[in-house]
């Protein structure tokens, strides 16, 4: 008994696809560019041998781990997928210097913005511009104070 839509691998193979071929849930007949990668970095053996040996719920994972892998080294013979992984680490690397730039900037424009919420609160916590005693800085409410003792001094030596 075979399949009357053969997998993309028993095309590939010239061979009828059986009912149990362990390659063809993982490489449908829609795609056969997907077993012509994995076919032509691991051949054809090895994948049945590899997908044989691993539980039915994690075959699927696995082909995909093969044909990503068997696709990379195809586009990037010397570096297959590890180029891809150390792009990724490069991006990662680029996003956490950004990420430190922005906090180092959110860090400086809070302080600021404390600094300028300090200057403008007046000596009771009230802001300057609601005017009378609160409106007093704290150094220039000791330089009056300091002003009008001078002031009582020279009034009482005259």
């Amino acid at each position: 008994m075979s399949n009357p839509k053969r997998c993309a691998a028993c095309k590939s193979l010239r061979r009828r696809c059986s009912k149990d071929c362990v390659l063809a849930p993982y490489f449908p007949s829609n795609d056969p560019q997907r077993f012509a990668y994995v076919h032509r970095i691991f051949g054809a053996s090895n994948i049945s041998r590899m997908l044989m040996q691993i539980p039915v719920d994690q075959r699927a994972e696995a082909a995909d781990s093969m044909s990503f892998e068997a696709k990379s080294r195809v586009k990037d013979p010397v570096y297959g997928c590890v180029a891809v992984i150390g792009q990724l680490y490069q991006q990662i690397s680029a996003v956490q210097r950004e990420l430190a730039k922005t906090q180092g900037q959110l860090a400086i424009y809070t302080a600021q913005q404390e600094q300028q919420m300090v200057s403008t609160q007046g000596y009771y916590g009230e802001p300057s511009w609601l005017g009378g005693v609160n409106a007093i800085q704290p150094n220039t409410f000791h330089f009056n104070q300091q002003s009008l003792m001078d002031l009582l001094r020279l009034r009482d030596n005259i």
